[in-house]
This record gives structure tokens, sequence and C-alpha cells, in this order.
């Protein structure tokens, strides 16, 4: 495959892409995608990242790293990258609906409830009729044994999707996928709440919020004893830490 082009945020490759360019790369890679994996990445998982060694492994073995936040294409576009834009996990699903019903791509959904998957199932079904859903599994919420880890492979490459929809939350999902690869037969993509804003548990912020890089407050509204601790500590850290190694950098040019 091509190489991707990646702006290093925190140590952690970030793709440089589009919304369009990512659907463009994916249908002409799909067969040397299936396997691998893609990640969905944020402000938190890039902090995360940046302080756990392993998750970074991991965040940078992806074949994309994709920016759902905007700081990280507002930074990346700091860097030079004047095309860096903003990917979010939900925005890829629907696109990749639209573009499996002229395809005829297969869906697997692994994540989540039974009641949110069956909402999911609802949507899908209403608003992408022609689309194939392969399979949908709602995993425990506890440590799978091996045999149900291997009854759960089985299960997925027999449905021969071409997508796995991951919607187990990070670090959890890009840990699964990171196991997985090369074991299953499709590809592998972390969606966090993809579920839940598709299934409508969520909603989605107004697009002028998502334009000026509010979207974290509208959702933090929604949820807040959930999520105030973190947006409020990952985001003070983001902001620290790439100031630091800016500076670092620039020390560096200088000298």
């Amino acid at each position: 495959m091509e190489d991707l082009r990646h702006c290093e945020i925190l140590k952690t490759n970030i793709s440089v892409t589009n919304m369009q360019d990512t659907i463009s790369y994916i249908n002409a890679h799909i067969e040397e995608l299936r396997g691998k994996y893609i990640c969905v990445s944020n402000v938190h998982t890039t902090v995360m990242s940046y302080e756990n060694e392993r998750y970074r492994e991991i965040q940078n073995g992806a074949a994309m790293a994709l920016p759902d936040g905007a700081p990280l294409s507002s930074y990346s576009r700091k860097k030079g990258f004047k095309d860096a834009r903003r990917v979010t996990g939900p925005d890829l699903m629907l696109e990749l609906f639209r573009v499996s019903e002229k395809r005829g791509y297969r869906h697997f959904f692994y994540g989540a409830t039974q009641q949110t998957l069956d909402s999911m199932k609802r949507v899908i079904e209403r608003d992408y009729s022609d689309m194939q859903i392969a399979g949908m599994y709602s995993p425990p919420f506890r440590k799978l044994t091996k045999e149900e880890d291997e009854m759960i492979v089985n299960l997925i490459n027999e449905s021969k999707p071409d997508f796995i929809w991951v919607g187990l939350g990070a670090p959890k999902q890009e840990e699964w996928m990171y196991e997985h690869q090369d074991r299953l037969n499709g590809v592998m993509i972390g969606v966090g709440a993809g579920f839940d804003y598709l299934a409508g548990y969520i909603k989605r912020a107004p697009m002028w919020m998502q334009k000026i890089s509010m979207e974290w407050f509208y959702r933090l509204l929604q949820d807040p004893s959930r999520l105030w601790k973190r947006y409020f500590t990952t985001n003070v850290k983001f902001i620290r830490f790439t100031r630091r190694e800016d500076k670092g950098n620039k020390q560096e040019d200088g000298q």
C-alpha cells in the first residue's frame, strides 16, 4: 500500500487526511487492509498514548489513526499540513454505509449492549436498506475466556464481513483490535461512542459547534458526571504537553 502522510502529535502518528481522501483510500486498498485496524483518535487517546508506551504502540501500529478530535487536525494544520481535516467516527460510519449500498460491502458490529445493537439495526434498515449487515455481537462486560474469544473470531469470520466496527470505548477497543489483527478477515475500525450516536442515544452537536471545535462541550453537557473529569484533565494535559514539545523543538532548531 502507498504510504500515508501523518503528523506526529505527542509521539502518536495522526493521519493527515480528510473524509473524501479517507474513503477513497479505504476503497482502493480494501483487500490490503483486511486483518488490519483503523483507530479514530482524539485528544483523550492521544494523551493516553503519550503517557502509556504500550497504548502508543497500539495507536502507531494502526493502518490509520484518524483525527476524530478537532484539536488534532488543527494542530496538524499548525504544523504545516494545510489540508488536514477532521474525520469523525460517526461520520465515517455513515459515509461507508452510503458507499456500501453501491459496492456491496458487508458490515459486522462488535460491542455495546444488545439493546443498542437492536436500535442500530432498526436505523440501518430504515436509512440504508441496501446495506448488508453481516452480523452483530454484544460481548459480556468481563474478560473473555480463550474459548469464547475463539468462538467470536469464528463467528465474525464466517459472516464474511468487509468491515468490523468495534464499539468498546477507548482504550479497550484499540487493545482488542491490536490483539485480533491478522485473525479477522475484515477491516477493524474502533468508533467508541459511534454505536450510541447511530442508535440515537447520543445527539451530535450542531454543525456550528463542530466547526469551532466545541463538540466536546456539547457531549459534556449530555453526560457531565462521567465526562467532566476526562475532558478537563486531558484537555489541559494536551495543551501543556504540546506547548512543551513545541518549545523543545524550537530550542533544538535554534541550536
